[in-house]
Protein backbone atom coordinates (compact mmCIF):
# COMPACT_ATOMS: atom_id res chain seq x y z
CA UNK A 1 0.00 0.00 0.00
CA UNK A 2 2.47 2.19 -0.47
CA UNK A 3 2.25 5.33 -3.07
CA UNK A 4 -0.95 6.26 -1.58
CA UNK A 5 -2.01 9.69 -1.16
CA UNK A 6 -5.08 11.59 -0.10
CA UNK A 7 -8.36 9.64 0.97
CA UNK A 8 -6.19 6.07 0.10
CA UNK A 9 -3.49 7.08 2.38
CA UNK A 10 -5.90 8.13 5.47
CA UNK A 11 -8.04 5.05 4.72
CA UNK A 12 -5.26 2.98 4.70
CA UNK A 13 -4.06 4.26 8.66
CA UNK A 14 -7.06 4.46 9.59
CA UNK A 15 -7.84 0.24 8.33
CA UNK A 16 -4.51 -0.68 10.09
CA UNK A 17 -5.37 0.99 13.09
CA UNK A 18 -8.14 -1.09 13.59
CA UNK A 19 -6.61 -4.54 12.75
CA UNK A 20 -6.67 -5.49 16.44
CA UNK A 21 -10.09 -5.14 16.58
CA UNK A 22 -10.59 -7.04 13.52
CA UNK A 23 -8.38 -9.72 15.09
CA UNK A 24 -10.24 -9.76 18.35
CA UNK A 25 -13.44 -10.36 16.25
CA UNK A 26 -12.85 -12.49 14.19
CA UNK A 27 -11.32 -14.56 17.35
CA UNK A 28 -15.09 -13.78 18.67
CA UNK A 29 -16.67 -15.35 15.88
CA UNK A 30 -14.56 -18.48 15.29
CA UNK A 31 -15.32 -19.86 18.52
CA UNK A 32 -19.18 -19.91 18.06
CA UNK A 33 -19.19 -23.03 16.22
CA UNK A 34 -22.30 -21.68 13.69
CA UNK A 35 -22.80 -24.85 11.74
CA UNK A 36 -26.31 -24.52 10.87
CA UNK A 37 -26.84 -28.27 11.02
CA UNK A 38 -29.00 -29.23 14.01
CA UNK A 39 -27.93 -33.06 13.42
CA UNK A 40 -24.02 -31.72 14.75
CA UNK A 41 -24.48 -28.83 16.43
CA UNK A 42 -26.78 -27.06 18.67
CA UNK A 43 -28.96 -23.94 16.73
CA UNK A 44 -28.40 -21.76 19.44
CA UNK A 45 -24.66 -21.26 18.61
CA UNK A 46 -26.19 -20.26 15.18
CA UNK A 47 -28.31 -18.00 17.07
CA UNK A 48 -25.79 -16.03 19.00
CA UNK A 49 -23.56 -15.75 16.39
CA UNK A 50 -26.37 -14.18 14.45
CA UNK A 51 -26.93 -11.78 17.23
CA UNK A 52 -23.14 -11.11 17.60
CA UNK A 53 -23.58 -9.85 14.04
CA UNK A 54 -26.25 -7.51 14.79
CA UNK A 55 -25.10 -6.09 17.35
CA UNK A 56 -21.27 -5.29 15.48
CA UNK A 57 -23.61 -3.75 12.47
CA UNK A 58 -25.72 -1.61 14.78
CA UNK A 59 -22.53 -0.53 16.39
CA UNK A 60 -21.37 0.19 12.93
CA UNK A 61 -23.56 2.41 12.01
CA UNK A 62 -26.34 0.48 10.20
CA UNK A 63 -30.06 0.90 10.97
CA UNK A 64 -32.48 -1.33 12.07
CA UNK A 65 -30.46 -4.30 11.93
CA UNK A 66 -32.32 -7.47 13.29
CA UNK A 67 -32.62 -11.13 12.85
CA UNK A 68 -35.10 -12.12 10.02
CA UNK A 69 -36.49 -15.64 10.00
CA UNK A 70 -36.07 -17.48 6.15
CA UNK A 71 -38.39 -20.33 5.23
CA UNK A 72 -35.69 -22.74 5.48
CA UNK A 73 -35.67 -21.68 9.69
CA UNK A 74 -32.17 -20.06 9.71
CA UNK A 75 -31.51 -16.31 10.68
CA UNK A 76 -30.74 -14.02 8.36
CA UNK A 77 -29.05 -10.80 9.49
CA UNK A 78 -30.46 -7.55 7.51
CA UNK A 79 -30.13 -4.11 8.09
CA UNK A 80 -29.49 -0.64 6.30
CA UNK A 81 -28.37 3.05 6.21
CA UNK A 82 -29.84 5.45 4.28
CA UNK A 83 -28.40 6.83 0.98
CA UNK A 84 -27.27 10.93 1.35
CA UNK A 85 -29.56 12.65 -1.40
CA UNK A 86 -28.79 11.63 -4.63
CA UNK A 87 -26.61 8.83 -3.65
CA UNK A 88 -26.78 5.48 -4.94
CA UNK A 89 -26.92 2.03 -2.54
CA UNK A 90 -24.98 -0.62 -2.44
CA UNK A 91 -25.82 -4.66 -0.65
CA UNK A 92 -23.46 -5.68 1.28
CA UNK A 93 -23.54 -9.68 1.83
CA UNK A 94 -21.82 -12.38 3.69
CA UNK A 95 -22.81 -15.55 5.65
CA UNK A 96 -22.49 -16.25 9.39
CA UNK A 97 -22.43 -19.84 9.22
CA UNK A 98 -19.43 -22.06 8.40
CA UNK A 99 -19.03 -25.89 7.50
CA UNK A 100 -18.35 -28.68 10.31
CA UNK A 101 -14.42 -28.86 10.71
CA UNK A 102 -14.59 -32.65 9.40
CA UNK A 103 -12.13 -34.42 11.28
CA UNK A 104 -10.85 -33.16 14.24
CA UNK A 105 -7.67 -35.07 14.62
CA UNK A 106 -6.58 -33.56 11.07
CA UNK A 107 -6.33 -29.96 12.75
CA UNK A 108 -2.91 -28.38 13.71
CA UNK A 109 -4.85 -26.23 16.43
CA UNK A 110 -8.44 -26.63 17.52
CA UNK A 111 -10.91 -25.79 14.87
CA UNK A 112 -13.42 -22.95 16.76
CA UNK A 113 -10.23 -21.34 18.47
CA UNK A 114 -8.26 -18.70 16.58
CA UNK A 115 -4.69 -19.58 16.59
CA UNK A 116 -2.05 -17.68 14.81
CA UNK A 117 1.12 -19.97 12.61
CA UNK A 118 3.41 -18.44 10.80
CA UNK A 119 1.65 -15.20 10.14
CA UNK A 120 -1.92 -16.78 9.35
CA UNK A 121 -4.87 -17.19 11.39
CA UNK A 122 -6.21 -20.41 11.14
CA UNK A 123 -9.76 -21.89 12.54
CA UNK A 124 -12.84 -23.08 10.89
CA UNK A 125 -14.76 -19.73 9.42
CA UNK A 126 -11.72 -17.62 9.74
CA UNK A 127 -11.80 -17.00 6.10
CA UNK A 128 -14.88 -18.62 4.58
CA UNK A 129 -16.87 -16.34 5.84
CA UNK A 130 -16.52 -14.60 9.19
CA UNK A 131 -12.97 -13.14 7.91
CA UNK A 132 -15.32 -11.79 5.36
CA UNK A 133 -18.04 -10.28 8.08
CA UNK A 134 -14.55 -9.30 9.59
CA UNK A 135 -13.38 -6.86 6.42
CA UNK A 136 -17.38 -5.50 6.21
CA UNK A 137 -17.06 -4.04 9.65
CA UNK A 138 -13.57 -3.08 9.67
CA UNK A 139 -14.18 -0.97 6.06
CA UNK A 140 -17.44 0.57 7.82
CA UNK A 141 -15.42 1.60 11.12
CA UNK A 142 -12.77 3.25 8.84
CA UNK A 143 -15.49 5.46 6.60
CA UNK A 144 -17.18 6.36 10.61
CA UNK A 145 -19.97 8.67 9.84
CA UNK A 146 -18.60 9.60 5.85
CA UNK A 147 -20.53 6.28 4.42
CA UNK A 148 -21.04 8.38 1.05
CA UNK A 149 -23.54 5.63 0.08
CA UNK A 150 -26.77 4.06 1.16
CA UNK A 151 -26.16 0.20 2.68
CA UNK A 152 -28.18 -2.60 2.80
CA UNK A 153 -27.32 -5.44 4.71
CA UNK A 154 -27.86 -9.44 4.51
CA UNK A 155 -25.97 -11.89 6.26
CA UNK A 156 -26.61 -14.94 5.64
CA UNK A 157 -27.77 -18.25 8.46
CA UNK A 158 -27.37 -21.29 6.07
CA UNK A 159 -25.06 -20.81 3.09
CA UNK A 160 -23.09 -23.86 3.40
CA UNK A 161 -25.77 -25.68 4.16
CA UNK A 162 -27.25 -25.51 0.62
CA UNK A 163 -31.03 -25.52 1.64
CA UNK A 164 -31.86 -22.37 0.15
CA UNK A 165 -33.19 -19.92 3.15
CA UNK A 166 -32.00 -16.96 1.55
CA UNK A 167 -32.75 -17.71 -1.80
CA UNK A 168 -36.52 -18.09 -1.22
CA UNK A 169 -36.49 -15.24 1.42
CA UNK A 170 -35.00 -13.13 -1.40
CA UNK A 171 -37.99 -12.53 -4.11
CA UNK A 172 -40.40 -12.04 -1.14
CA UNK A 173 -38.60 -9.21 0.36
CA UNK A 174 -37.15 -7.30 -2.82
CA UNK A 175 -37.69 -3.79 -1.38
CA UNK A 176 -35.62 -4.52 1.49
CA UNK A 177 -32.98 -5.69 -0.41
CA UNK A 178 -32.71 -3.42 -3.36
CA UNK A 179 -29.43 -1.57 -4.36
CA UNK A 180 -27.57 -0.70 -7.24
CA UNK A 181 -24.68 -2.68 -6.46
CA UNK A 182 -24.83 -5.88 -4.83
CA UNK A 183 -21.22 -6.40 -3.02
CA UNK A 184 -21.55 -10.39 -2.25
CA UNK A 185 -18.49 -11.30 -0.15
CA UNK A 186 -17.85 -14.83 -0.28
CA UNK A 187 -15.12 -15.40 -2.22
CA UNK A 188 -11.44 -13.61 -2.67
CA UNK A 189 -8.11 -13.31 -4.58
CA UNK A 190 -6.51 -15.44 -6.52
CA UNK A 191 -3.60 -15.38 -4.68
CA UNK A 192 -2.24 -13.48 -1.85
CA UNK A 193 -1.76 -9.84 -2.59
CA UNK A 194 -3.56 -10.40 -6.06
CA UNK A 195 -6.52 -8.19 -6.20
CA UNK A 196 -9.95 -9.90 -8.05
CA UNK A 197 -12.89 -10.16 -8.30
CA UNK A 198 -14.76 -13.48 -9.09
CA UNK A 199 -16.94 -13.01 -12.65
CA UNK A 200 -17.63 -16.87 -13.47
CA UNK A 201 -19.09 -19.11 -10.96
CA UNK A 202 -19.49 -23.37 -11.92
CA UNK A 203 -22.74 -24.53 -12.23
CA UNK A 204 -23.34 -28.20 -10.32
CA UNK A 205 -25.33 -30.86 -11.53
CA UNK A 206 -25.26 -34.08 -9.42
CA UNK A 207 -27.05 -37.47 -9.95
CA UNK A 208 -26.96 -41.16 -7.87
CA UNK A 209 -26.15 -44.21 -10.44
CA UNK A 210 -27.13 -47.80 -9.64
CA UNK A 211 -25.98 -50.64 -11.27
CA UNK A 212 -28.04 -53.93 -10.86
CA UNK A 213 -26.78 -57.37 -12.29
CA UNK A 214 -28.50 -60.08 -10.10
CA UNK A 215 -31.25 -60.48 -7.72
CA UNK A 216 -28.68 -61.01 -4.82
CA UNK A 217 -24.81 -61.75 -4.34
CA UNK A 218 -24.11 -64.93 -5.15
CA UNK A 219 -20.68 -66.74 -4.27
CA UNK A 220 -17.75 -65.80 -6.27
CA UNK A 221 -16.06 -69.15 -6.52
CA UNK A 222 -19.51 -71.32 -7.46
CA UNK A 223 -20.96 -68.41 -9.98
CA UNK A 224 -17.99 -65.82 -10.61
CA UNK A 225 -16.73 -65.36 -14.20
CA UNK A 226 -20.37 -65.79 -16.21
CA UNK A 227 -22.14 -63.73 -12.95
CA UNK A 228 -22.17 -60.06 -13.99
CA UNK A 229 -20.51 -58.23 -11.19
CA UNK A 230 -22.26 -54.78 -10.71
CA UNK A 231 -19.55 -53.15 -9.32
CA UNK A 232 -17.03 -54.01 -12.43
CA UNK A 233 -20.09 -52.73 -14.46
CA UNK A 234 -20.18 -49.62 -12.54
CA UNK A 235 -16.35 -48.92 -12.70
CA UNK A 236 -16.65 -49.29 -16.31
CA UNK A 237 -19.63 -47.00 -16.95
CA UNK A 238 -17.69 -44.54 -14.52
CA UNK A 239 -14.44 -44.68 -16.41
CA UNK A 240 -16.32 -43.94 -19.50
CA UNK A 241 -16.73 -39.93 -18.24
CA UNK A 242 -13.12 -39.70 -19.14
CA UNK A 243 -10.56 -39.70 -22.28
CA UNK A 244 -7.31 -40.67 -21.84
CA UNK A 245 -5.98 -37.50 -20.28
CA UNK A 246 -8.07 -38.03 -17.63
CA UNK A 247 -10.35 -34.93 -19.08
CA UNK A 248 -14.25 -34.90 -18.28
CA UNK A 249 -16.01 -36.57 -21.56
CA UNK A 250 -19.66 -36.18 -21.71
CA UNK A 251 -21.55 -37.03 -24.90
CA UNK A 252 -23.51 -33.94 -25.41
CA UNK A 253 -21.28 -31.40 -23.40
CA UNK A 254 -19.19 -28.90 -25.24
CA UNK A 255 -15.68 -29.68 -23.66
CA UNK A 256 -13.56 -27.58 -25.23
CA UNK A 257 -14.42 -24.01 -23.69
CA UNK A 258 -11.58 -21.07 -23.21
CA UNK A 259 -10.93 -19.11 -19.91
CA UNK A 260 -10.48 -15.45 -20.79
CA UNK A 261 -9.77 -14.79 -17.47
CA UNK A 262 -6.62 -14.88 -15.29
CA UNK A 263 -4.52 -17.68 -15.82
CA UNK A 264 -3.60 -20.26 -12.77
CA UNK A 265 -0.16 -21.19 -13.03
CA UNK A 266 0.17 -25.07 -12.83
CA UNK A 267 2.54 -25.27 -10.50
CA UNK A 268 0.44 -23.33 -8.16
CA UNK A 269 -2.14 -25.20 -8.88
CA UNK A 270 -0.61 -28.12 -7.74
CA UNK A 271 1.18 -26.68 -4.59
CA UNK A 272 -2.46 -25.25 -3.67
CA UNK A 273 -4.49 -28.42 -4.30
CA UNK A 274 -1.43 -30.71 -2.55
CA UNK A 275 -0.99 -32.78 -5.82
CA UNK A 276 1.15 -35.33 -5.00
CA UNK A 277 4.41 -35.75 -6.34
CA UNK A 278 4.77 -37.40 -10.00
CA UNK A 279 0.75 -37.49 -9.98
CA UNK A 280 -0.12 -35.98 -13.44
CA UNK A 281 -3.27 -33.02 -13.56
CA UNK A 282 -6.17 -34.36 -15.69
CA UNK A 283 -7.07 -33.00 -19.00
CA UNK A 284 -6.26 -30.61 -21.69
CA UNK A 285 -5.56 -27.01 -22.14
CA UNK A 286 -4.58 -24.56 -19.61
CA UNK A 287 -5.69 -24.55 -15.51
CA UNK A 288 -7.98 -21.68 -15.82
CA UNK A 289 -9.75 -23.62 -19.26
CA UNK A 290 -10.17 -26.71 -17.00
CA UNK A 291 -11.43 -24.93 -14.05
CA UNK A 292 -13.73 -22.68 -14.99
CA UNK A 293 -14.39 -22.92 -18.77
CA UNK A 294 -15.10 -26.70 -19.41
CA UNK A 295 -17.14 -29.12 -17.56
CA UNK A 296 -15.85 -31.52 -15.13
CA UNK A 297 -16.89 -35.05 -13.62
CA UNK A 298 -16.05 -36.12 -9.69
CA UNK A 299 -17.10 -39.38 -8.40
CA UNK A 300 -17.82 -38.05 -4.94
CA UNK A 301 -18.34 -41.69 -3.34
CA UNK A 302 -19.56 -45.41 -4.52
CA UNK A 303 -21.57 -47.79 -2.13
CA UNK A 304 -20.27 -51.34 -2.21
CA UNK A 305 -18.59 -53.81 0.05
CA UNK A 306 -16.28 -52.38 1.72
CA UNK A 307 -12.71 -53.89 1.80
CA UNK A 308 -12.45 -55.29 5.54
CA UNK A 309 -15.58 -57.45 5.40
CA UNK A 310 -16.69 -58.26 2.32
CA UNK A 311 -17.71 -62.31 1.45
CA UNK A 312 -16.66 -64.15 -1.53
CA UNK A 313 -19.41 -63.11 -3.82
CA UNK A 314 -20.31 -61.12 -6.73
CA UNK A 315 -21.86 -58.21 -5.95
CA UNK A 316 -25.51 -57.68 -6.91
CA UNK A 317 -25.69 -53.97 -6.95
CA UNK A 318 -23.18 -51.00 -7.06
CA UNK A 319 -24.07 -47.08 -6.66
CA UNK A 320 -22.07 -44.20 -7.30
CA UNK A 321 -22.51 -40.26 -6.43
CA UNK A 322 -21.56 -38.27 -9.46
CA UNK A 323 -20.99 -34.40 -9.38
CA UNK A 324 -21.13 -32.20 -12.58
CA UNK A 325 -19.58 -28.81 -12.65
CA UNK A 326 -20.78 -26.64 -15.43
CA UNK A 327 -19.40 -23.51 -16.92
CA UNK A 328 -21.92 -20.70 -17.89
CA UNK A 329 -23.78 -21.29 -21.50
CA UNK A 330 -24.20 -24.66 -20.47
CA UNK A 331 -27.84 -25.11 -18.21
CA UNK A 332 -27.23 -27.53 -15.42
CA UNK A 333 -30.80 -28.96 -16.23
CA UNK A 334 -29.54 -30.26 -19.94
CA UNK A 335 -26.29 -30.93 -18.17
CA UNK A 336 -27.41 -33.50 -15.67
CA UNK A 337 -29.89 -34.77 -18.71
CA UNK A 338 -26.78 -35.18 -20.52
CA UNK A 339 -24.97 -36.88 -17.91
CA UNK A 340 -28.14 -39.17 -17.22
CA UNK A 341 -28.16 -40.20 -20.66
CA UNK A 342 -23.95 -41.01 -21.06
CA UNK A 343 -24.32 -43.13 -18.21
CA UNK A 344 -27.06 -45.06 -18.88
CA UNK A 345 -25.52 -45.80 -22.23
CA UNK A 346 -22.35 -46.18 -21.58
CA UNK A 347 -23.11 -48.81 -18.91
CA UNK A 348 -21.97 -52.59 -20.07
CA UNK A 349 -23.69 -56.04 -20.30
CA UNK A 350 -27.04 -54.90 -20.41
CA UNK A 351 -26.78 -54.17 -16.57
CA UNK A 352 -30.05 -52.31 -15.37
CA UNK A 353 -29.15 -48.76 -14.47
CA UNK A 354 -30.99 -46.32 -12.90
CA UNK A 355 -29.53 -42.57 -12.09
CA UNK A 356 -31.68 -40.16 -9.42
CA UNK A 357 -30.89 -36.52 -10.07
CA UNK A 358 -30.15 -35.40 -6.95
CA UNK A 359 -29.89 -31.58 -7.36
CA UNK A 360 -28.59 -28.50 -9.61
CA UNK A 361 -26.95 -25.14 -9.50
CA UNK A 362 -27.13 -22.71 -12.25
CA UNK A 363 -23.81 -21.63 -13.29
CA UNK A 364 -23.38 -17.23 -12.91
CA UNK A 365 -21.09 -15.12 -15.29
CA UNK A 366 -21.37 -11.47 -14.06
CA UNK A 367 -21.36 -8.46 -16.12
CA UNK A 368 -18.06 -6.00 -15.74
CA UNK A 369 -18.50 -2.92 -17.94
CA UNK A 370 -20.58 -0.84 -15.62
CA UNK A 371 -19.71 1.70 -13.28
CA UNK A 372 -19.26 -0.05 -10.12
CA UNK A 373 -16.51 -2.31 -11.78
CA UNK A 374 -14.65 0.63 -13.10
CA UNK A 375 -14.71 1.62 -9.26
CA UNK A 376 -13.40 -1.52 -7.75
CA UNK A 377 -10.71 -1.37 -9.74
CA UNK A 378 -9.29 1.95 -9.28
CA UNK A 379 -10.06 0.95 -5.67
CA UNK A 380 -7.88 -2.06 -5.83
CA UNK A 381 -5.38 -0.38 -7.61
CA UNK A 382 -4.94 2.32 -4.70
CA UNK A 383 -5.03 -0.39 -2.46
CA UNK A 384 -2.72 -3.29 -3.72
CA UNK A 385 -0.72 -1.13 -6.69
CA UNK A 386 -2.16 -3.64 -9.38
CA UNK A 387 -5.25 -3.63 -11.63
CA UNK A 388 -7.93 -5.84 -11.37
CA UNK A 389 -7.78 -9.76 -12.38
CA UNK A 390 -10.77 -11.80 -12.89
CA UNK A 391 -11.22 -15.01 -11.93
CA UNK A 392 -13.83 -18.47 -11.74
CA UNK A 393 -14.88 -20.65 -8.73
CA UNK A 394 -15.63 -23.56 -9.02
CA UNK A 395 -18.23 -23.83 -6.22
CA UNK A 396 -21.90 -22.65 -7.17
CA UNK A 397 -23.45 -19.97 -5.00
CA UNK A 398 -27.65 -20.06 -5.94
CA UNK A 399 -28.14 -16.35 -4.75
CA UNK A 400 -26.03 -14.57 -7.47
CA UNK A 401 -28.91 -16.07 -10.03
CA UNK A 402 -31.63 -15.64 -7.53
CA UNK A 403 -30.19 -11.76 -7.01
CA UNK A 404 -29.70 -11.17 -10.60
CA UNK A 405 -33.59 -12.01 -11.25
CA UNK A 406 -34.64 -10.06 -8.79
CA UNK A 407 -32.04 -7.16 -9.48
CA UNK A 408 -31.55 -7.11 -12.84
CA UNK A 409 -30.36 -3.56 -13.08
CA UNK A 410 -27.87 -4.08 -10.41
CA UNK A 411 -24.38 -4.54 -10.96
CA UNK A 412 -23.38 -8.12 -8.62
CA UNK A 413 -19.65 -7.95 -7.42
CA UNK A 414 -18.18 -11.36 -6.03
CA UNK A 415 -14.96 -10.65 -3.94
CA UNK A 416 -13.47 -11.29 -0.55
CA UNK A 417 -10.71 -12.34 1.86
CA UNK A 418 -10.24 -16.26 0.58
CA UNK A 419 -7.58 -17.26 -1.45
CA UNK A 420 -6.66 -21.18 -2.51
CA UNK A 421 -3.97 -21.07 0.83
CA UNK A 422 -7.05 -20.49 3.44
CA UNK A 423 -8.05 -24.26 2.66
CA UNK A 424 -11.53 -23.20 3.13
CA UNK A 425 -14.16 -26.05 3.98
CA UNK A 426 -11.23 -28.56 4.86
CA UNK A 427 -9.21 -28.87 8.32
CA UNK A 428 -6.69 -26.43 9.10
CA UNK A 429 -8.62 -23.45 7.27
CA UNK A 430 -6.99 -20.07 7.45
CA UNK A 431 -6.34 -15.99 6.74
CA UNK A 432 -4.29 -13.87 5.84
CA UNK A 433 -4.69 -11.18 8.08
CA UNK A 434 -2.79 -8.90 5.42
CA UNK A 435 -5.70 -9.79 3.29
CA UNK A 436 -8.29 -8.31 5.61
CA UNK A 437 -6.73 -5.10 5.94
CA UNK A 438 -6.01 -4.83 2.28
CA UNK A 439 -9.67 -5.88 1.06
CA UNK A 440 -11.06 -3.82 4.09
CA UNK A 441 -9.34 -0.75 2.43
CA UNK A 442 -10.73 -1.86 -0.87
CA UNK A 443 -14.12 -1.91 0.31
CA UNK A 444 -13.88 1.34 1.90
CA UNK A 445 -12.60 2.99 -1.11
CA UNK A 446 -14.88 1.20 -3.93
CA UNK A 447 -17.92 3.19 -1.12
CA UNK A 448 -16.33 6.40 -2.11
CA UNK A 449 -15.14 5.54 -5.84
CA UNK A 450 -18.60 4.32 -6.73
CA UNK A 451 -21.04 7.39 -4.97
CA UNK A 452 -18.55 9.87 -6.90
CA UNK A 453 -18.92 7.58 -10.29
CA UNK A 454 -22.31 7.53 -9.83
CA UNK A 455 -22.98 11.52 -9.07
CA UNK A 456 -23.41 11.22 -5.41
Amino acid sequence: MTGQTGLAADLAGRVAALMPRATADLAELVAMPSVADPRQYPPEHCRRTAEWVAQAFTDAGLQDVRLVLTPDGSHAVVGHRPPPPGAPTVLLYSHYDVQPPLDDSAWQSPPFELTERDGRLYGRGSADCKGNIVMHLTALRALGDDIPVGLKLVVEGSEEQGTGGLEAYVPEHADELRADVLLICDTGNAAVGVPTATTVLRGLANVVVTVSTLAGDVHSGMFGGPAPDALAALIRTLDSLRDATGGTRIDGLDGSGVWQGADYDEQQFRTDAAVLDGVALLGSGTVADRLWARPAVTVLGIDCPPVVGSAAAVPAVAKARVSLRVPPGTPADAAADALTAHLKAAAPWGVQVQVEREGTGSPFRAATGGPAYAALDRAMRDAYGKPISFLGQGGSIPLCNVLTTTFPDAELILMGVEEPRCLIHAPNESVDPAEIERMALVEALFLHNYANSAGG
